[in-house]
């Protein structure tokens, strides 16, 4: 099934002439992800900064005939090291973005999330499937199916809250994200903890502790999704059936949510990290050349949102 990837184009549509967001790239020692660093680059969304071995990553592009001669190189002694120094790239100011290599994820959020040497925020830090869905009109997020494994109540007001920055940063208006909480059911129910999170989470929107978007639940996948779904089981809001913010109950529901629309669907997904001081690019060996794009796009804008919400507090 192909949909034209209409949803993905017109992200990095966005994207043009804007100049490229400077990205350390920790541990590029694989062809995977040194070419996917320079097809971002060519395409004019990333500046990369290749931190890593630096006769590793020569002999790599080498070996797959990879031009690296025009980016910055930064030597590394091993991955724990290249995450390390690709995290102090950017607390010096030097990048903006920062983009996981041929390493294991834990090593460069274990780097990102220490307390002195970090790139820790007041905001817990979670993870969003950017989603490009056959017959969906808008992209879909996805949150948190890769970081936080069973969240807490508290935690998920930043992963609310993080997923509706990220569409904002895609230039949707308040009353176009429309978040539904999820659950099994759409009512609530004592004996089932994520339909209480979810009312929970309604309501300190209603108060404010919760800002920029319509919340409703707890909603079903499908009445949230599916505007008949809702009809039939007579749910009036202006969130269900048409929601284009997922937030599921924990890391499990989440990762099979958007690994069945993968390989169900025929959806390509983008992964961003969120809540750190820049937007933290994580893709899969497994991604396609337009998903490893749509990543960096989705960097890139949200990097432009941080810079003009700084010139905001500045001025």
């Amino acid at each position: 099934m192909n949909n034209g990837h209409t949803r993905y184009r017109a992200l990095m549509e966005k994207c043009k002439g804007l100049p490229p967001t400077p990205t350390a790239v920790a541990h590029p020692c694989d062809q995977s992800s040194l070419s996917g660093a320079i097809e971002a680059a060519q395409t004019g969304l990333i500046a990369p900064i290749l931190v890593g071995p630096a006769e590793r990553i020569r002999a790599t592009a080498a070996k797959f005939e990879l031009d690296i001669s025009p980016y910055r190189l930064v030597d590394a002694l091993h991955s724990h090291d290249s995450a390390a120094r690709a995290v102090e790239i950017v607390r010096l100011g030097e990048a903006e973005a920062l983009m996981k290599g041929s390493l294991h994820t834990d090593e460069l959020m274990g780097e990102v999330v220490k307390r002195d040497t970090g790139l820790r925020t007041g905001r817990r830090i979670s993870h969003c499937f950017v989603m490009d869905v056959p017959g969906h009109e808008t992209p879909l997020i996805i949150t948190d199916g890769a970081v936080s494994i069973a969240p807490t109540l508290e935690e998920k007001v930043d992963i609310v809250q993080n997923a509706i920055d990220l569409a904002h940063a895609f230039g949707a208006r308040d009353e176009e994200i429309r978040v539904a909480i999820l659950s099994a059911m759409e009512t609530v129910n004592p004996k089932v903890p994520s339909t209480i999170d979810a009312a929970a989470l309604c309501k300190m929107a209603d108060r404010g502790q919760i800002t920029g978007a319509v919340l409703d639940g707890p909603l079903a996948l499908d009445n949230a999704i599916d505007l008949q779904a809702a009809q039939i089981k007579r749910i009036e809001s202006p969130v269900a059936g048409r929601a284009n913010v997922l937030v599921v109950p924990d890391l499990e529901a989440g990762n099979m949510l958007a690994k069945s629309l993968t390989f169900l669907a025929g959806a390509d997904a983008a992964g961003i990290v969120l809540g750190a001081r820049v937007p933290i690019i994580l893709t899969s060996r497994a991604d396609s050349v337009l998903s490893r794009l749509a990543s960096c796009a989705v960097a890139v804008l949200v990097a432009k949102a941080r810079r003009e919400q700084a010139a905001k507090a500045v001025s």
